[in-house]
């Protein structure tokens, strides 16, 4: 009986172009903590501290291979610290975040369409989520509102997400506030969580921007969705105009010296969250109750994503009639990639078993697709 394969080939990504970026020697994808990677349904973005490389691999005719050198400051060394796609229905662009707290928006074309400074310190990550969104592109785009907090009650954090709405605190059930929930991880707390405000008056946030000052204070971003047309010249500079924090109150917080948070991965729905730490560990919290419901030992530097996958199909069909898979077939799953083991392990959320293992080669990575926002309308 032949072996299974559960793999299946997307394309090829090899081309000379990927020699600028460090490509042709062993470990070149996961040894270079400069070298930062996004993934598209269509294209892979391999950035470093000055450039960055757009590779599709399927037989689309768009978005063409390309590469983009954003205009960065010489005088500051400043260079590339995060990268992203931002996807709205057929329309994608690249977000780019530099260690001077500068957001560039790129078109597929390797235009810049947008320069805006978010703080006047790096940008650590961009993380997008959202269900609804319009990005107006064709137009000359003003400034984006953001929303500011500080999180640094328990200390600085190495990553963070807002995981959703969250209902208001008793006493202000009234509020006309928006509120939401921020799951944080770092060296002095493995799980801190917040209560963040919002006005109403402002849109729901879409894009979240973690920020990290390693002995003052932390921070998280947020972009509204909202970006619309003006008249504003291209060649305008951004003016840093500190903007004042909003309210981000503390929930709870886990410290468990000397473990130190490294890496949080959030579900599709924001309801689960993979938090690695320091020891090795793999903390699975429910976002929501805020409790930990699942930990793994034993996975040293990993890394995990959230993943659907056939696991209940019915195994006892008759093999002569043809079964029709449905949702209900599917189930939420974590797959983790444990590069000293050499495997990725897929389990079952949120307490289900281990459905699959893959052994892969050592200078593996893993990458998951952007979020995809889908115009309702």
């Amino acid at each position: 009986m032949a072996r299974r394969s559960h793999v299946t080939e997307l394309g090829c990504i090899a081309c000379e172009e990927l020699s600028d970026i460090g490509a042709g020697k062993e470990g070149w994808l996961v040894d270079n903590p400069d070298l930062l990677t996004a993934l598209d349904t269509r294209c892979l973005a391999i950035a470093t501290k000055s450039l960055i490389l757009l590779i599709p691999w399927s037989d689309h005719p768009y978005p063409p291979r390309l590469k983009i050198r954003p205009e960065l400051s010489p005088i500051e060394a400043e260079h590339i610290t995060a990268v992203e796609w931002l996807v709205f229905d057929e329309i994608r662009v690249i977000g780019v975040g530099t260690s001077r707290g500068y957001l560039l928006l790129y078109s597929l074309d390797g235009d810049l369409i947008h320069k805006q400074i978010v703080h006047t310190t790096r940008i650590l990550k961009i993380r997008v989520r959202g269900r609804r969104g319009i990005l107006g592109l064709m137009a000359l785009l003003r400034r984006l509102p953001y929303q500011l907090w500080n999180v640094n009650k328990f200390g600085t954090c190495a990553d963070t997400a807002i995981t959703g709405i969250m209902p208001p605190p008793l006493v202000e059930a009234q509020s006309s506030q928006r509120y939401y929930c921020a799951i944080t991880t770092g060296d002095d707390a493995v799980i801190s969580a917040f209560r963040l405000s919002e006005d109403r008056n402002t849109s729901i946030v879409g894009a979240i921007l973690s920020k990290v000052v390693p002995a003052t204070f932390s921070t998280i971003y947020s972009l509204s969705k909202r970006i619309w047309r003006s008249e504003q010249s291209p060649t305008e500079k951004s003016e840093v105009k500190p903007q004042p924090f909003a309210r981000a109150s503390p929930l709870t917080c886990l410290k468990d010296h000397p473990r130190k948070g490294e890496k949080l991965t959030l579900s599709p729905s924001g309801t689960l969250a993979a938090i690695t730490d320091s020891l090795g560990r793999i903390l699975l919290l429910d976002t929501r109750a805020l409790v930990v419901v699942r930990l793994w030992k034993g996975y040293r530097d990993a890394n995990c994503l959230f993943m659907e996958m056939l696991v209940n199909r019915n195994s006892g069909a008759s093999s002569s009639s043809k079964h029709e898979t449905t949702k209900s077939d599917y189930s939420l799953c974590l797959a983790i990639h444990a590069p000293r083991k050499g495997i990725i392990e897929v389990w079952e959320m949120r307490t289900g078993p281990r459905v699959m293992a893959i052994s892969c080669a050592k200078g593996c990575k893993i990458v998951q697709p952007t979020y995809r926002h889908v115009n309702s309308r």
